[in-house]
């Protein structure tokens, strides 16, 4: 009699633990049409996919142009530094660059982007009717070139003063001397610096969206917006720009290379 009342409580208790136990195939199956239906819903519905790529291209747009400004005002900047710490004949304009640059160089450094690209635009540029996307490129531009100027700077500076004699001495003077010796081995002792504040500079675009600037990040919060959900669209962000930074940081990896082969 006992044993029939352990196997019935047995099998009640298998059934109940059996009953408990999560079906996993229809969460799996519930997960999958969750994520399908946001999907479609974010993405495929209304085109919205192609809102995603007009802001990836304004993005890219943004960065080029932004990287261009930024490396000529980063070794203007560098030079001007360089030239008066490495010179003791000082004149008046080198004097004057030099303050003015201190200035811009602290000021640039010590501010949140999204800071000064607001100032930019909304003091600025705004009320003159400048476009946005200008006013974004002249920001960036700025704060990169104000890091690359320091980044350049410590290139030139680690150049063994020999070499700017060895240019003296072929006849070359100072500015010859710094653009065809000094600057290229400066160049390339500084490239992965360089190439780290590229990476910095494409992720910092995406504050543009604080001024109206349809970007990336615009498109997608245009998207969250427009369907109330915030996991697809963030992520689909996430990934683009992830994508973007591997695909620079493997084309600095293959001119990295390229410079050491022709040292050889």
């Amino acid at each position: 009699m006992s044993g029939n009342v352990n196997k019935g409580f047995l099998q009640c208790f298998e059934l109940r633990y059996d009953s408990a136990k999560p079906d996993t195939s229809n969460w799996l199956g519930r997960t999958y049409n969750s994520l399908k239906k946001d999907f479609i819903r974010n993405f495929i519905e209304y085109d919205r996919w192609v809102t995603i790529f007009q802001g990836l291209w304004v993005t890219i747009k943004l960065t080029f142009f932004s990287l261009i400004i930024g490396i000529v005002i980063g070794f203007i900047v560098a030079f001007v530094r360089c030239t008066y710490i490495k010179n003791t004949k000082r004149g008046i304009l080198l004097k004057l660059f030099n303050s003015i640059f201190q200035v811009y160089l602290t000021v640039i450094r010590g501010t949140p982007a999204m800071v000064q690209i607001m100032i930019i635009y909304f003091v600025i540029f705004m009320p003159l009717g400048v476009d946005k996307f200008v006013a974004a490129v002249v920001c960036f531009g700025l704060n990169s070139g104000a890091y690359v100027a320091e980044i350049v700077r410590g290139g030139i500076m680690s150049i063994d003063d020999g070499q700017q004699e060895a240019g003296r001495s072929l006849g070359f003077g100072y500015m010859p001397t710094m653009f065809y010796i000094v600057f290229p081995q400066a160049f390339k002792a500084v490239l992965p610096a360089l190439a780290n504040e590229f990476v910095v500079l494409l992720k910092e675009t995406s504050i543009a969206f604080y001024i109206g600037l349809g970007d990336l990040m615009y498109s997608v919060n245009a998207i969250r917006a427009a369907t109330y959900t915030q996991f697809m669209p963030l992520i689909a962000a996430a990934l683009i720009y992830l994508v973007m930074v591997l695909v620079l940081s493997k084309f600095v990896g293959i001119l990295e290379r390229r410079l050491r082969n022709n040292e050889r």
